[in-house]
């Protein structure tokens, strides 16, 4: 059996996001089916329908955006079924372009922070394991040869730290991402392939990674939407204190979402030079192109 790890990106269009995130979750095989159901499930519990009915995404901007907070905080806790028919009331009425009730704004406000920590809940059942690198959002890539041809620094680490997940396990890891832009999509894989072909660590880490990733559509693959909701959540609620990761957060993610991401973030053994070092599954790059522009 193999590992998969979902992958998406957070903030690379540098505006409004403290950081550029790219990360996700990694799933085993044996249990992505399961919780593909669990997610199907809790959705129905929260929401009392599938979002995509009504062309709605689970994105982590979409269920944790401010209004989202500001509408769930308008009155106490509903019953499910209360929250659950006027969820449906609420996106009934998106499709006929009318305005919902106060109460419909507060049901769908609070199904979606509760159907978000819910996401959290199932990855921690199903054993998922969150890899993460940021990055600040004033990052511009130089003109070099390198910094074109060459996997950044932010990467690297990233799957350097997969790559340990599954030394440790002895199985195989396969690289499931979101599909964003063909030219792209594109351009990426042929750094990392040659990551793992030109240098000696990626060849010896090709031992486990298969540097082939897969790409899928994120609105029809429920793993990369939690991955979107993870790496959502360390962009505006997780910092690494000691590191220069030191951006705003929100605080309403930050205190109810930034335990589940401790507790997720892989944990496990590195090796250099010959000596073993603790690492986590979540690291701050302040540069990602120092060494090579």
């Amino acid at each position: 059996m193999s590992w998969l790890l979902f992958l998406d990106e957070s903030g690379h269009d540098h505006k409004t996001m403290p950081y550029e995130v790219r990360g996700g979750m990694a799933l085993h095989a044996s249990k992505l089916w399961r919780f593909v159901q669990e997610l199907q499930r809790r959705e129905q519990y929260a929401f009392g329908t599938e979002l995509r009915q009504f062309g709605k995404e689970l994105k982590g901007c979409k269920l944790l955006d401010k209004d989202r907070f500001k509408w769930a905080a308008q009155a106490e806790a509903m019953s499910d079924e209360e929250r659950r028919k006027l969820c449906r009331g609420f996106l009934a009425k998106g499709l006929e372009r009318k305005a919902p009730t106060r109460a419909e704004f507060t049901a769908y406000g609070q199904a979606s922070v509760d159907f978000a920590n819910s996401i959290f809940e199932a990855l921690r059942d199903h054993d998922a394991k969150l890899f993460a690198t940021a990055i600040p959002r004033s990052v511009r890539k130089p003109a070099s040869f390198k910094a074109a041809n060459y996997l950044r620094k932010d990467q690297v680490f990233l799957l350097e730290r997969y790559f340990y997940l599954l030394e440790k396990e002895q199985q195989h890891g396969l690289i499931v991402m979101d599909q964003v832009e063909k030219t792209a999509d594109s351009s990426f894989v042929a750094r990392l392939q040659s990551y793992y072909r030109r240098t000696a660590v990626g060849r010896y880490r090709s031992a486990w990674v298969v540097p082939t990733p897969f790409f899928v559509s994120s609105d029809m693959a429920a793993p990369v939407q939690a991955a979107d909701l993870a790496i959502y959540c360390i962009n505006w609620g997780f910092r690494l204190p000691g590191r220069g990761m030191d951006a705003p957060v929100r605080e309403e993610i930050r205190a109810r979402f930034g335990p589940w991401i401790n507790q997720l973030q892989f944990r496990g053994h590195g090796y250099r030079d010959g000596k073993a070092y603790e690492t986590f599954g979540i690291a701050y790059v302040p540069d990602p192109y120092e060494g090579g522009a």
